[in-house]
């Protein structure tokens, strides 16, 4: 089959393709939020009628106990490698939407970036692999693999629903490995391939203090104050070394050799830059580690919201009923997500102070650590194509973020997942002002054209 054709296709169709992205990029398809369930059912169609006019077969959307997933195939190679390709249509929520410079779901171009929420995260690496799928089997009527396809809608709050569906289609699911669409890259001037990612896990606790919200004037001092008292419980989680302080959590941590470690200390970083470049000051974190290792290689606990009283304009002299704080952790392989979730509502058990009750609330979407073998042939495979891309030696690197996917799919399928993203880390996915590099999807699409078409004599 001709690479150059299939990516002289593209080409051609370079309008056609941005339109269709564009047009999928508005789709609001929040899964976290009730609110835009119209949004998921709206994406996950889309999907079906893109993966159906692209060539593929048996295109459909299935069940959950959540949100549904897409599936789709194509099983013509007789004697070649089975991929199955994995990649989530679901995205996070806008908020602020105040800062976004233009609407979160009206795609814009500015300066070869197309904005949107979800544009990079997942949407455009999802264009990217139906795209060369697309052009493989307009100019050669066939592809030189088996695929299946696997895209979920709840990635973005853990995968909740996604183990179970793949547990109950494991035959159909069945592949020689998986190749996703999802997992972005370390940095945009440096070629590099994911060998491990950080596993998660979340809980809310919310401190109740009296029945009602109380004049502070009135009963300040002679009741509990829900927010006095989640500021203490909060601060007690971590040292003052910026270890965390749960007992227990770090007991399964198996530290790095020191040749691992210094394979990431050799790596090209300027933490100084890297610091400048999000707008962040030095010095936080685990006292003892490189950034690099207390992002990829250390678990963590952050806070990730907090919210209680009166928070609009002016003042209002009031002690809330209650307070609440969002709380996540990424973990590294070894820990146990659910132990960890024990863990910590032991210790906010424990220290919670007089006066106020607490309610903890585990989220369900739990993710475990994940990492491939270096010499993977899908892998090895990756690092060729990119090589021949960029022009430079493609290294490989940690993920401090979570893809719940990767250990999910070798639990149930007995399968290792190779993550061939054209996103990249600086792309403002989670945050306002998304986006995605059009020379990345083109880039993108040219390279799994390449990846498809030589994967069955690298599997060989």
């Amino acid at each position: 089959m001709s690479e150059a054709a299939a990516r002289a296709w593209v080409d051609a169709r370079r309008d056609d393709v941005l339109r269709t992205l564009t047009e999928y990029a508005s789709i609001p398809s929040v899964s976290t939020d009730p609110a835009y369930a119209e949004g998921i059912a709206k994406a996950a169609d889309f999907l079906v009628e893109l993966l159906t006019k692209s060539g593929l077969e048996h295109a459909s959307v299935q069940p959950t106990a959540g949100h549904p997933v897409v599936t789709a195939d194509w099983l013509h190679a007789p004697g070649q490698p089975t991929l199955l390709i994995y990649g989530h249509y679901d995205v996070q929520p806008p908020d602020p939407l105040e800062k976004w410079h233009s609407p979160p779901f009206t795609p814009a171009i500015r300066d070869g970036r197309l904005y949107a929420r979800g544009v990079s995260d997942d949407k455009g690496p999802v264009m990217v692999a139906i795209t060369a799928i697309a052009a493989l089997l307009a100019t050669s009527g066939r592809l030189p693999v088996n695929l299946k396809f696997l895209l979920e809608g709840e990635e973005e709050m853990g995968s909740a629903h996604l183990g179970p569906f793949v547990e109950a289609h494991a035959a159909e699911l069945a592949a020689d490995f998986v190749l996703s669409a999802d997992g972005a890259g370390w940095r945009a001037d440096l070629p590099t391939v994911t060998v491990a990612s950080r596993g998660l896990c979340a809980l809310e606790v919310t401190v109740h203090g009296a029945a009602k919200d109380l004049h502070s004037g009135r009963h300040g001092g002679s009741v509990g104050n829900p927010i006095q008292a989640l500021a203490r419980l909060l601060a007690s989680l971590h040292r003052d070394n910026g270890a965390v302080a749960v007992a227990g959590f770090y007991d399964r941590v198996r530290t790095l050799s020191n040749s691992a470690r210094a394979e990431i200390a050799a790596l090209p970083f300027d933490e100084a830059a890297y610091l400048a470049s999000v707008g962040a000051l030095p010095g936080s974190g685990e006292a003892g580690w490189s950034l690099l290792e207390r992002n990829w290689i250390r678990p963590t606990l952050e806070f990730n919201g907090i919210s209680g009283g009166y928070a609009g304009a002016g003042g209002k002299t009031v002690i809330p009923a209650s307070a609440n704080a969002k709380i996540s952790c990424r973990l590294v392989p070894h820990q146990d997500p659910h132990e960890i979730l024990g863990l910590i509502a032991s210790h906010l058990t424990a220290h919670c102070p007089p006066g106020v009750t607490l309610d903890i609330h585990r989220h369900a979407g739990v993710s475990q650590p994940y990492a491939i073998a270096e010499d993977h042939r899908g892998l090895v495979l990756a690092q060729q194509i990119l090589q021949e891309l960029h022009g430079k030696k493609v290294l490989p690197v940690r993920m401090g973020a979570t893809i719940p996917i990767g250990e999910m799919f070798a639990r149930c399928l007995g399968i290792d997942t190779v993550f061939f993203s054209f996103a990249t880390s600086d792309e403002d996915y989670h945050a306002p002002n998304e986006f995605f590099r059009l020379s990345s999807l083109w880039d993108g699409i040219g390279a799994w054209i390449a990846y498809l078409s030589r994967v069955g004599e690298a599997w060989r």
